[in-house]
């Protein structure tokens, strides 16, 4: 028996993340510029532009990074085995970028973490049994559930981006009705 690079993005992404981590924590935080997305975007700035996408691999710590990557390892094969890796590359991407931009455009807070990405993923599972035609009761249950906990949670001063999932989450409805394998 041997052990398979099963879901080479969603792994590859889990352990970079991880790694990641490690390093810029051992190091006193000298990756932050990219593992951060700042508020205040400074055009003149390469690492702002490589932070538009890699802020999604940055965590505040260990329990940030764990919830982040349990549901992603638990949810991202799902996607990726239907939707391929390519396609699932593309739907991280944009993700972020979208989530990014919008926050440096009415927030005034950084942002880091994988959040959005993973609600991105939670609802398209919603989505990988349903058959063409029709609206999945799986994705409206799970966008009220999920979607509707951040709605509520955005009235709270918690530092978590309820916006990064909420933007994950339109972004999973938008590529589970649009993407078809």
């Amino acid at each position: 028996m041997n052990i398979k690079y099963n879901s080479p993005v969603i792994l590859t992404f889990s352990i970079l993340s991880t790694i990641l981590f490690f390093i810029n924590n051992f190091l006193g935080g000298i990756l932050n510029s990219y593992l951060i997305l700042s508020p205040n975007f400074d055009p003149s700035s390469i690492s702002q532009y490589i932070s538009l996408f890699t802020y999604t691999l940055g965590h505040a710590n260990l329990q940030h990074l764990f919830g982040n990557l349990s549901l992603m390892l638990v949810v991202g094969p799902i996607i990726e085995e239907k939707y391929g890796s390519s396609k699932l590359i593309i739907m991280m991407m944009l993700t972020a970028l979208f989530t990014a931009i919008m926050q440096i455009t009415f927030f005034s807070e950084g942002l880091l973490g994988a959040s959005g990405i993973v609600f991105m993923l939670i609802i398209l599972a919603s989505f990988s049994n349903s058959n063409q035609g029709g609206i999945p009761l799986t994705f409206i249950l799970v966008l009220i559930f999920y979607v509707g906990n951040e709605i509520v949670g955005s009235f709270s001063n918690d530092n978590i981006s309820q916006f990064a999932h909420i933007a994950g989450g339109l972004f999973g409805s938008i590529f589970g009705f649009a993407i078809k394998k």
